[in-house]
This record gives structure tokens, sequence and C-alpha cells, in this order.
């Protein structure tokens, strides 16, 4: 167990320089449009690195599931929900068999929601708005009206629903010891318990317990609640495992337990939940 703990910590460590040198990418490529998309499809899974736009990004992943971190939170995007990230946020985003498409705009002054990252559901029209808009790429030579009224249209609407967030999301930390153990409970969510993760990471039980609740804002055991239902929520976004199989996989003891804590986290059940997000891809 000590070897897994210097391994997490080194991992921790490097995700903390990397997030230090982030790289910017130019998605117009030279061209002078203010909003586009730019669509992506893989079979298996990309790590973008970290890295900065000079332009705000929505994404939407309409099949798979894709994952968000900045400096301050991880975010999930399973199906029927987007990503907010405003110009200039470093980030690095996770893709795992996905198709997303992501919709580039030209900073203007933002206030409230639109400064932050935020996740929001995408509705219907959102969602058929995306898919339409895949006609006009960021990287087009030419004006085109018709494009710039309809982004400024999206851009209306994409504001309304920043609004409401859903709690698709997890704290980061820049302290080692508390990345280390953010990282440790993310590989083993199946049967992690506080005395792996201190034996892992070599330190008390009490220390571990006021350390991570000052580097990470909840205990830890509201971290594993969480993360365990969202690890869950990508694997029901799949049509391959039973509920049962999801529940187990991520570390639940019983179905009702599952459905329980389920619920409460995202205000339908798991059953419910899967029909959902499998009827909208």
């Amino acid at each position: 167990m000590a070897d897994h703990g210097a391994g997490v910590a080194a991992c921790a460590a490097n995700m903390v320089t990397a997030a230090a040198r982030p790289g910017h990418r130019d998605v117009r490529g030279g061209s002078r449009s203010w909003a586009g998309t730019y669509p992506f499809e893989i079979g298996d899974e990309v790590i973008t690195g970290w890295h900065t736009h000079d332009l705000h990004q929505l994404e939407y992943a309409f099949e798979g599931v894709a994952q968000v971190e900045t400096a301050t939170a991880r975010y999930l995007l399973p199906p029927q929900q987007a990503i907010w990230i405003p110009a200039g946020t470093e980030h690095c985003t996770t893709l795992t068999r996905v198709r997303t498409v992501s919709a580039f705009f030209e900073p203007v002054p933002a206030a409230g929601a639109r400064s932050q990252v935020r996740v929001l559901s995408a509705s219907p029209l959102i969602r058929e708005m995306l898919l339409y808009a895949r006609r006009w790429p960021i990287g087009r030579r030419s004006a085109d009206l018709a494009a710039d009224e309809f982004f400024a249209a999206l851009l209306h609407v994409i504001g309304e629903a920043l609004d409401q967030e859903p709690p698709l999301r997890l704290p980061v930390s820049r302290d080692p010891l508390v990345a280390a153990v953010m990282s440790f409970t993310a590989d083993n969510l199946g049967w992690v318990t506080l005395g792996d993760v201190c034996a892992a990471t070599g330190t008390s039980e009490r220390s571990l317990r006021r350390a991570f609740a000052a580097g990470a804002g909840l205990s830890w055991r509201q971290y594993l609640l969480e993360s365990r239902l969202l690890r869950a929520m990508a694997l029901l976004a799949q049509p391959e495992p039973t509920v049962l199989a999801v529940a187990t996989s991520v570390g639940f003891a019983s179905m009702s337990g599952f459905a329980r804590a389920f619920r409460r986290y995202a205000g339908e059940t798991p059953s419910g939940y899967r029909a959902r997000v499998l009827a909208s891809g």
C-alpha cells in the first residue's frame, strides 16, 4: 500500500506542475469568426492537457462522458449536460468514447454565471441548436450574417440556462496530501475505506480528516459518497451494465442504499436517470 501512496502523491505533484504551465489553444486558426463550433469524436480516451482558449466555450457531449478539471473543481459531463468555460480559464478535459460539439464565442464583458465555469442542463432547444450550429465551424473563412444571428440567439439561450447548475462537480486541491487522497479514492471507489487511504498515504486518521476538510471544504466521507455517485452517473449513461452492477462497482452494499443516495443527489432514481440520458442519444 505504501507504493500506492507514493504513486498517487507523484501523480498529484505532476498535475499541479502541469496546471501551472497551461498552453494556449487557437481553435480559430486565423479565422476572424466571432463564434462557431468544433466537433470532436474519439473511440477510446483522450486527455487534452492543461490549456486555455481566448474564447468562451460551451461543450456538450451528446454521446459518451466528458470530464473537465479546473484549478478549483472537477466537473462530470454525462449526456444532457453541457459545461460553460469562460475565456482564459485553465482547464484539462478527459474524453472517453465521446462525440462532442463545442460552441465558441468571442469574449464579451461577462458577469454573474457567465464569468464562472458552470454545468448546465442542456435543454432540447440547446441540444438542437448546437447540433444545427455544426454547419458553421469556428475556423470558417467567410462572413455569414445568418451564422452571426444564430450564435447571438444561442448565446442568449445559454445565458438563461446558466442560472441553474446541477451538482456535478468535485473539489480539487493543490495540497499534495489532499490531492493524493483524492486520487487514491477515485482509483479505488469500489472498496476503499479511510483506513486504506491512511495506509496508502502514511497518515493517521485524525490528521487525514483534518487536512482533507481544510483542503477540500468537505469531509472525506462526503467526498467519497459524491465521487461514487458521480461515477455511477457516468456508468449509467452507458447501456451495458445493469443498475445493480453499477451500484456494486462504485461501492454500495445494497440497491436500496444506492437508490436513496442517488435520488437525494440527482433528484431522480438511477433507472429514471438512465432512461432519460439514453433516450437523448
